[in-house]
């Protein structure tokens, strides 16, 4: 379930009727100068459901393009002291184009795992041996799509 989804279902679970009746007496306490004698009981549930969108709005941050996850993965296997520039591209594999043996494979994962903050499972692992395998499983995982 993605970020939207969950904020689509809280947003849809907060406005029960129950819930708005609870988050109204706090927000008549914080809203109270903006309010005249005669506001009716929807205002307060329209003010509500504004300050909720706002602050579910300000919570989750927007999902990284593709072209973002190839830099950020091409940026991070250049860094790495045994891999030459030149000789890297999306379609280099490991161990045949670039020369690195299993264990500088395992280095080049811990790096993504620090870079995107996420553990890659040792399963999935031994299956990334190009940088594209790595940039599609970090976009399936941050589902983006092109």
């Amino acid at each position: 379930m993605s970020f939207t989804q969950v904020g689509r279902n809280v947003g849809r679970f907060a406005a029960s009727t129950v819930y708005k009746r609870l988050a109204l007496r706090s927000i008549i306490g914080s809203q109270s100068h903006m309010l005249s004698r005669n506001t009716s009981t929807t205002n307060f549930v329209g003010l509500f459901n504004n300050k909720f969108k706002n602050n579910v709005s300000k919570k989750y941050s927007t999902k990284p393009m593709i072209s973002e996850i190839r830099e950020r993965v091409l940026k991070v296997i250049a860094a790495y002291d045994k891999i030459t520039a030149d000789k890297l591209s999306e379609d280099s594999h490991f161990m045949n184009d670039l020369g690195l043996d299993s264990l500088d494979h395992v280095e080049v994962i811990m790096a993504m795992e620090d870079e995107f903050g996420f553990e890659i499972p040792d399963s999935d692992a031994e299956r990334l041996l190009k940088p594209k395998d790595i940039i599609r499983y970090i976009a399936d995982k941050e589902d983006v799509y092109e």
